[in-house]
């Protein structure tokens, strides 16, 4: 039994009273009170728990609302893009002119309709520490991941994004992503938004080889000569380009709840969709719910220093090209050297990086051409003289 009921049947059946009985069991009188005060009235069912719902709610949020939210939440999950309550009130400020409900109530009435669940156990974004480049296009961030379709095809799909307005500078499919992908991708995004002050990546060959091989990669190449910093998150640290791994997520929710896709076409198609969504119309919750669009046009771009960088160590780079013979020449202390490379790769565009008298010659596609340690007693430099 309820100790409500318990206590009013203890008063009737013995006589003890009311202050008597809510000192002994530490509750207040009045309560018990206004229980006896219901008994007498409507007998034992005035003694039953009854709801503590208010008649009215003037401020509760009203039908009509409710039901865009759902039709929103809805809409939002089969496009296969962010749902959350803050993004739900995005577009419900963009729909009308009065005051929308806010965030938290918004969120209310997904826990109610059975949208969402309470996750206490995450980590709560003020334990976070962030960085983000000043300016737009002051740091560029790529990588590549896997995209699974139909049939157990999987694709491999380059992303870059600005650092600063987390804009989706190019996003492409490839069988396989090679070196000279990464170049022609670069040089596209670029000449639509301007070269960046800095590029960072993880550690993957199509980006850097100097780590393992010991001399620069055609992409590394291109950013030096271009004047550009190049920038490497260090091994098994995905967090420091924890930004375009973010957007890798974001992409292949959406990508799952489209149709069957089947060839690269396809694909491609369905990334670019999804690039002008991103762009134009997704709030991004890490800049304010603005879209990426909006933050990198509000502010003066970033640009490359005016001079190439020195890669380190006294290491020079130098754009060329094989002539028919496949051969290139390289004046090092005012001396004239010809460095053959083989007929195969005559007419090749190569970039020759030279670190005192070792010389590598690279093709575009990060191939290398020749690799020789020059001897400054001959100006021609034999095939086979290593």
């Amino acid at each position: 039994m309820d100790l409500g009921p318990f206590l009013i049947e203890t008063h009737l059946r013995t006589g003890r009273p009311i202050a008597e009985l809510a000192k002994t069991h530490n509750v207040h009188r009045s309560w018990l009170y206004k229980l006896l005060r219901r008994y007498r009235l409507e007998g034992p069912a005035g003694l039953e728990a009854r709801s503590r719902r208010p008649h009215r709610s003037p401020t509760r949020v009203r039908d009509g609302y409710e039901d865009e939210i759902v039709t929103l939440r809805k809409e939002l999950l089969d496009l296969g893009v962010d749902a959350g309550a803050e993004t739900i009130r995005y577009h419900l400020q963009k729909r009308h002119a009065e005051v929308v409900p806010s965030v938290s109530t918004i969120w209310r009435v997904l826990k109610v309709r059975g949208f969402v669940t309470a996750q206490p156990q995450k980590r709560p974004q003020s334990s976070l520490r962030r960085f983000c480049a000043d300016l737009p296009n002051e740091t560029w961030q790529a990588d590549v991941t896997h995209v699974p379709v139909a049939d157990d095809v999987v694709f491999e799909v380059l992303n870059i994004i600005d650092d600063h307005s987390r804009l989706c500078v190019a996003s492409h499919a490839f069988v396989t992503t090679r070196s000279s992908d990464v170049v022609r991708t670069f040089y596209k995004a670029a000449q639509r938004l301007g070269f960046p002050q800095s590029f960072l990546t993880d550690n993957g060959l199509i980006f850097t080889t100097h780590a393992r091989h010991g001399f620069a990669g055609a992409f590394e190449m291109e950013l030096a000569g271009l004047g550009i910093a190049s920038k490497h998150s260090r091994p098994f640290h995905p967090q420091t380009c924890g930004k375009v791994e973010r957007f890798h997520q974001t992409l292949k929710k959406f990508i799952t709840e489209q149709d069957r896709i089947e060839t690269r076409k396809q694909l491609q198609a369905q990334l670019d969709r999804f690039v002008t969504y991103y762009n134009d119309v997704r709030p991004h919750r890490a800049i304010g719910r603005r879209t990426p669009a909006e933050v990198y046009g509000a502010r003066e771009k970033a640009r490359p220093s005016s001079a190439p960088i020195d890669l380190g160590g006294g290491r020079k780079l130098r754009h060329d090209k094989l002539d028919g013979k496949g051969t290139v020449t390289l004046r090092i202390n005012r001396q004239m050297h010809h460095i053959p490379c083989g007929r195969q790769f005559a007419g090749l565009r190569v970039r020759i990086l030279v670190e005192d008298r070792d010389i590598s010659v690279i093709g575009v596609d990060g191939q290398l051409v020749r690799h020789l340690t020059l001897d400054p007693t001959r100006n021609y430099q034999p095939l086979g003289r290593l």
